[in-house]
């Protein structure tokens, strides 16, 4: 194809969560410039934690997202317990972890459902969606609702909850509470399922990854709300040592910072997770990535749908296993003050490995905090695919050419903000 200047615009982009552009610059057949653009203005909330007292960060990193709160609360607990040296009582961690599990429950249909499956089947939005598949939208509908009731029974409220607090509940559910949740949980994994065989049905690009995939891993179970930081290169470490690895750097372009390991870029979140830790799976969602083809490792990022559909199916089922073995603990919480200077803490939100730092001086209040949040580490990968899919594609039109490269962002998911979202795409060949 003869270079020639081309300028795609996007407006009013709405099935990702934040405002961004997409510059790509095209020179002798290929791109030479591609640029995610994150326009949108600091939200500083690491600048106004410092001076706030230890136990107040679940609370205000919450607001940083209204589909991952509890992210952000879990991640601070665990950096601020840990400076603390807080042992929490088993029952508690059940029950952070059945909260967990039903954001993974609420996040990943939202995603699923309302903002990728229409890309699959040539649809503007779930309104069209719903106009052909009535019985598919319904049925995410109800497994947006048993995440948010998990939510809302043990976090006080589906949004931003207000009962999580440093180690552990302001307060804990009866048996009886949380069994009443089961009836629901039962028809959200028939519904579950049948969601994975949907997707799985879904035509798919042939197209493999080639970053490193970063996750969180746990000996006795699929890393959820805590464990070791393992990467698909052999890296092994602690929260505490994150840091070691991961630098970022500002560049000119965005407001969000990027992220590389080793100095090398990667990627974090569902096909990370499912590809190292795919044999910590059992039962239904065992059953179901087998069923589909997933195998014990999954690069392609358009089945990244699939991925978190089993990952849905397993937190539905774990949460059912939580329930009938939970036993209301004596107490909600445990208590005491930060005893060393820094805490770091780590956990999975729906979208990645979410690392929280905080530094206190000696009454406790924090004198620094950094937080790195799944998107801005995964900037570099889906730059890095969205010149691949321009590469690949450049004989595309306009619209067409348009359209694959939201589709190529869309695979990841980004949380750039919990507001209108817009992508420009310019592609300006010389």
């Amino acid at each position: 194809m003869a270079p020639r200047s081309r300028e795609l615009v996007v407006r009013a982009l709405a099935r990702v969560e934040g405002e961004g552009r997409v510059d790509v610059t095209v020179r002798e057949g290929r791109a030479e410039r591609v640029e995610l653009n994150i326009y949108e203005p600091p939200r500083f909330f690491e600048s106004f934690l410092r001076g706030r007292h230890f136990l107040e960060p679940p609370d205000i990193t919450s607001r940083i997202c209204g589909i991952c709160p509890v992210a952000y609360q879990v991640s601070a607990c665990n950096a601020i317990e840990q400076a603390c040296e807080l042992e929490l009582d088993g029952a508690v961690m059940d029950l952070r972890r059945l909260l967990y599990c039903g954001e993974w429950i609420a996040s990943h249909v939202l995603h699923i459902y309302f903002l990728h499956a229409p890309d699959f089947l040539g649809l503007p939005d779930t309104v069209a969606l719903a106009q052909r598949e009535r019985q598919a939208v319904e049925r995410g509908l109800a497994l947006k609702k048993a995440g948010n009731a998990i939510l809302d029974a043990i976090g006080g409220r589906p949004i931003h909850p207000v009962n999580v607090r440093i180690g552990g509940f302001y307060r804990v559910p009866t048996k009886a509470e949380l069994v009443s949740l089961s009836d629901q949980l039962r028809s959200a994994l028939d519904h579950a399922v049948a969601t994975v065989e949907w997707v799985s049905s879904f035509a798919f690009p042939n197209v493999e990854l080639e970053h490193d995939l970063l996750a969180l891993h746990h000996d006795s179970r699929y890393a959820i709300e805590d464990g070791e930081i393992w990467s698909s290169t052999g890296l092994h470490c602690t929260a505490d040592e994150f840091p070691d690895h991961m630098v970022e750097h500002q560049v000119p372009y965005s407001t969000a910072l990027h992220a590389e390991l080793d100095g090398r870029r990667y990627l974090t979140g569902p096909l990370a997770r499912y590809s190292l830790n795919s044999c910590q799976l059992g039962g239904a969602a065992a059953d179901a990535a087998a069923a589909v083809g997933l195998g014990g490792q999954c690069r392609n990022p358009f089945r990244s749908i699939v991925v978190r559909a089993v990952e849905v199916v397993y937190a539905v089922e774990e949460a059912l296993r939580i329930i009938d073995r939970y036993q209301r603990p004596a107490r909600p919480f445990t208590a005491g003050p930060p005893i060393r200077t820094v805490g770091h803490g780590v956990s999975e939100a729906p979208r990645g490995l979410l690392y929280h730092r905080y530094e206190f001086d000696p009454t406790g209040l924090i004198r620094a905090a950094t937080i790195i949040p799944p998107t801005s580490q995964n900037q570099a990968a889906i730059e890095h695919d969205l010149r691949r899919t321009v590469d690949a594609n450049l004989t595309l039109a306009d619209n067409e050419l348009t359209a694959l490269c939201e589709r190529t962002i869309r695979n990841y998911d980004p949380c750039i903000s919990c507001a209108t979202h817009f992508l420009t795409l310019t592609i300006d060949g010389r």
